[in-house]
């Protein structure tokens, strides 16, 4: 039988937060577990250094520059980024016999109703400036993870700064949210919630549903494999940790939320050994971007959540898009591994589909190689990518290939000052660096290799000239 598929993706889980890749302020003795069962990664990256981007190339295989999002992240009301017609993994997986359910955070936008029947029709990055008062909750909502192959769906609309501030069941709220929050925590954005909205109960209600699911599906669903899609909020801003959690580490509550999501994992791991399905099971655990480096106190702890990478959320450097990343499955991964190799959270949609023996046509997933090979422990001299592409919050573009990393443009294009630099100020118009010699990237070597220039300048207009792939 065909693996279960378990992929756990964090909210703005750093490099260096999880105990396996070296942090002393916070205990994930959960993850830390699956990583000696299985296989640990260390040059593993999301395709943006923002959410939104993040998880639409998860979901779908492709760079999110390819859609009108080429910048930045959408709102909570922000419209579908992921059209109807689009192959996901939801789809593929579904396609070959596998029930699909998604819990926890979207963030790739659903078409909402206003109270005069009209669609909402939020454009670009509209979303932001909308609060959601002039929304008919009561209307079905339209473009989400029903609509792209997952079979079920509890989740919220995007992040937890961000309103709605309700649950989401398939095609509408659990509750309307009828009431402005009540409490705003740190830099959440005014709008409405449901009457008993609780911030520091949002995770522990997305492990309890992923619980029912997996417990369910052993007792009604036995003829089919499972793909569960689990995306926490944590450890996100607001940080408001739940009781049985604050103060558990040593790293404020930015750092008792990395031990929030590890409880979380520990309890999916739990249900399925309870319901014998481990030892079938696919479990990936994840980050959709790098971390934030700070509490919103401006302390640290002494932790540093993107281990010693240079940069954070956002940034261009590898703080703001290497991820942490653990697989384990019995029979299939030995334990105790590491991979080095260069691979993309891009590519668990072709993986998927190599697991499946399903066929991707060419107008899908056409930015995505399976890497099921290296899950499998083979060699081999060939490198799974000629290149991978990274993208910033303000939209700078990088390309790493081998040990070289070339940056086109100046500064983090993030959170980190500066953000750019003016031509004016500098002699060179980008940043190259060797990763091997100097993974903390901080010698600028553009103006000695003028041949690794060239060479990665044309990758990226290789990969650009195919950005009007539908």
């Amino acid at each position: 039988m065909r693996p279960n598929i378990v992929y756990i993706m964090a909210d703005d889980l750093g490099y260096g937060d999880l105990g396996c890749y070296g942090a002393e302020k916070i205990r994930t003795p959960n993850i830390d577990s699956i990583s000696k069962a299985g296989m640990i990664y260390t040059d593993i990256h999301s395709s943006s250094a923002l959410c939104t981007p993040s998880r639409y190339s998860v979901l779908t295989g492709r760079y999110a520059w390819r859609t009108w999002l080429k910048r930045f992240v959408l709102g909570g009301f922000g419209s579908p980024l992921i059209e109807k017609e689009r192959l996901t993994v939801a789809s593929i997986l579904k396609n070959k016999g596998y029930y699909t359910a998604a819990v926890g955070k979207w963030h790739v936008g659903l078409n909402w109703f206003k109270k005069d029947g009209m669609p909402l029709s939020v454009s670009n990055y509209d979303g932001w400036n909308t609060n959601g008062f002039e929304v008919d909750y009561k209307h079905p909502i339209e473009g989400g993870a029903r609509d792209l192959g997952f079979d079920y769906w509890f989740g919220m609309a995007g992040s937890l700064d961000m309103p709605p501030y309700c649950f989401l069941e398939n095609y509408g709220p659990v509750e309307v949210p009828s009431m402005e929050k009540a409490f705003y925590g740190p830099q959440q954005r005014r709008g409405l919630m449901q009457p008993d909205w609780r911030d520091d109960q949002v995770d522990i209600t997305f492990a309890r549903k992923a619980v029912e699911i997996i417990d369910e599906h052993s007792k009604t669903k036995k003829d089919k494999p499972l793909f569960l899609y689990l995306t926490p909020s944590a450890p996100h801003r607001p940080c408001i940790p739940a009781d049985f959690m604050r103060g558990k580490s040593d790293a404020g509550v930015r750092g008792d939320m990395v031990m929030l999501f590890d409880w979380v994992v520990g309890e999916v791991v739990n249900a399925l050994k309870k319901n014998g399905m481990l030892k079938n099971t696919l479990l990936i655990i994840t980050s959709d971007n790098g971390a934030i480096a700070t509490n919103f106190n401006g302390k640290d702890y002494g932790h540093k959540a993107n281990g010693d990478l240079r940069g954070q959320k956002g940034d261009i450097f590898d703080g703001g898009h290497r991820e942490p990343f653990i697989a384990m499955w019995e029979g299939v991964i030995k334990p105790g591994t590491r991979s080095d190799e260069l691979l993309g959270l891009i590519d668990f949609t072709a993986t998927c589909a190599d697991i499946v023996d399903f066929k991707l046509p060419d107008n899908a997933a056409e930015d995505s190689r399976s890497f099921l090979s290296i899950l499998k422990g083979e060699k081999s001299d060939e490198p799974i990518h000629d290149a991978v592409i990274h993208h910033s919050l303000d939209g700078m573009f990088a390309v790493r290939r081998g040990e070289w990393k070339l940056i086109m443009g100046l500064g983090s294009g993030g959170f980190s000052y500066p953000r750019r630099y003016t031509m004016d100020s500098r002699d060179f118009p980008g940043q190259l660096y060797n990763i091997n010699d100097d993974f903390r990237e901080t010698l600028n070597r553009w103006q000695g290799r003028p041949d690794i220039v060239d060479e990665f300048s044309e990758i990226l207009r290789r990969y650009q000239r195919k950005d009007d792939m539908s």
